[in-house]
């Protein structure tokens, strides 16, 4: 099959889905809807049953924070944010990747904004220290291999060029990030949007609860409103994203199937204050907690 090449439309939606997919949050209204205020972290009431939630979410932020930093210029947490590492081991295995200049700035961004996230959790609801990631090539090439079902050749390596490097971002849990590049490496002999299918298709199988994942093309029964088959974010029939219950995440983000194996991107399994959610798969006798992310 001949290397995937983007048009110039192609490229625009790739990065325009690329931007929406890591810049999706919660905001909060103020009660005078005609004002300008802006609460900072330390005027937010916290309800004791949303601590736990906020900081299981710090492993995937720790994950995205180290993988575009890294990636964009060589540098990981520590080197911009060291008091938010709380004294957690370096990622294995993360380098600079070989991006172009529009990417490299557009990765960088994501990467300070993660460190605002991390920042804006810690403060607010208390952390863990940053836990142990895989973030090498052999992991990456693992779960593509997984994904497509065969030894892909050469092996898939992130950081060989802007599109592996795309392609591995949509394999974080969720983690989707869609790609984009000016055009394909020579490890790519697939189209882009094969890999997204793939890779979507993966994510499903390892968090067993049914379709909660897409790739960038679907067909129409699968799209908004059964009407469309570009699909820039993963929604259900009334287009409302997707909840996973922490379970999901997890055999997702340790890449096993299984919440309680750890492995993937966490060979240790993912932290959590004080042994909660994370840490409770992990025993013998796990904890199911009921709220769910909307991830």
């Amino acid at each position: 099959m001949a290397p995937c090449k983007l048009s110039k439309s192609l490229i625009t939606f790739f990065t325009f889905t690329f931007m929406v997919s890591c810049n999706l949050m919660i905001s909060s209204v103020a009660s005078n809807p005609n004002s300008c205020y802006t609460p900072t972290t330390s005027d937010i009431a916290i309800d004791p049953s949303d601590i736990d939630p906020l900081q299981f979410a710090l492993n995937i932020e720790h994950l995205e924070a180290d993988f575009f930093l890294i990636g964009a210029i060589g540098k990981g947490l520590e080197d911009f944010a060291p008091e938010l590492v709380m004294g957690g081991p370096p990622p294995v295995g993360a380098i600079k990747a070989n991006l172009d200049d529009l990417t490299k700035d557009i990765i960088l961004e994501f990467g300070y904004e993660e460190i605002g996230h991390l920042r804006a959790i810690k403060t607010t609801v208390g952390g863990f220290p940053r836990p142990l990631m895989d973030l090498s090539p052999q992991n990456f090439a693992k779960l593509f291999d997984e994904a497509f079902g065969f030894s892909l050749n050469p092996p898939f390596n992130p950081y060989t060029s802007s599109v592996n490097y795309m392609l591995a971002s949509y394999i974080i849990p969720y983690m989707a990030i869609v790609g984009y590049s000016r055009g394909a490496s020579a490890s790519i002999r697939l189209p882009v949007a094969e890999f997204t299918t793939r890779l979507s298709e993966l994510r499903n199988r390892l968090a067993n609860c049914g379709i909660k994942d897409k790739g960038i093309i679907v067909p129409p029964e699968l799209g908004a409103e059964n009407q469309t088959s570009v699909n820039m974010l993963s929604a259900d029939y009334n287009s409302l994203s997707y909840a996973r219950t922490p379970a999901e995440i997890l055999r997702v983000f340790h890449g096993t199937g299984d919440e309680h194996i750890p492995g993937g991107f966490c060979p240790n399994g993912a932290n959590g204050a004080n042994g909660e959610i994370a840490k409770s798969y992990l025993s013998e006798k796990p904890s199911h907690l009921a709220f769910k992310l909307v991830i």
